[in-house]
């Protein structure tokens, strides 16, 4: 791919797959292994950039950096780190609209690995199963925590959670600032980017309506 084509996949976030693309090997190597890696080619990184890797303040970047990136904020790579989604027999019928919203986002881009934040809000119709509220949450905060594009990741959480669930009846809406855009290209410190996907009832535009309405009125 040339430094053109590079740069506007970069700009438009443009994503390849539902699926984040990860090698077939990805997880042969232990997290231990990953981070001494990882901390030799940050050091070389700064050291290109022309900084003093002697300097008390920047001696334990290369490490400190290393060990953020597996063990924080990459760690939804790892399927190991999924959280056990526990669901129960809904004994109770309640069969109208349970929203979660306001789910802290914060993830990375995966075009320059800048930070993106924001809120997920969620809602499902439940049919012979709930989910935990807790759990909604953490699946968020697991697929959030890898290098991803927002379109992709707003699909990833509404797929696992109609599969945990056993229903279609799952939307999913992410509002989200990008650092990749507020730090540098247009540099735009206010502009912020909602994605929204849904199946099931959540195709009936009076139902979708109904979330965005719950959404509008109590988002903080």
């Amino acid at each position: 791919m040339d430094k053109n084509n590079i740069e506007t996949v970069g700009d438009n976030h443009i994503a390849t797959s539902v699926d984040t693309p990860l090698r077939k090997n990805a997880f042969l190597k232990s997290d231990d292994e990953k981070i001494s890696a990882i901390q030799h080619h940050f050091k070389k990184i700064m050291e290109e950039l022309g900084l003093d890797i002697t300097d008390d303040s920047l001696s334990g970047t290369p490490y400190r950096v290393a060990k953020m990136y597996v063990k924080e904020l990459f760690y939804g790579l790892d399927p190991k780190n999924k959280p056990k989604l526990s669901v129960f027999e809904n004994k109770y019928a309640y069969n109208k609209m349970l929203v979660e919203q306001n789910i802290t986002i914060d993830s990375s881009c995966e075009h320059h690995f800048l930070p993106i934040t924001g809120f997920a809000h969620i809602a499902y119709v439940p049919k012979d199963k709930v989910i935990g509220l807790s759990k909604i949450n953490r699946l968020v905060d697991y697929y959030a925590h890898r290098p991803q594009v927002q379109e992709r990741l707003s699909l990833q959480i509404l797929k696992d959670l109609q599969n945990t669930l056993e229903t279609q009846d799952v939307i999913v809406m992410v509002t989200a600032k990008h650092l990749c855009v507020s730090s540098r290209g247009i540099k735009d410190k206010n502009s912020f980017t909602t994605t929204i996907e849904y199946g099931g009832c959540f195709t009936n535009e009076q139902t979708r309506n109904d979330f965005l309405k719950i959404i509008e009125k109590t988002t903080v």
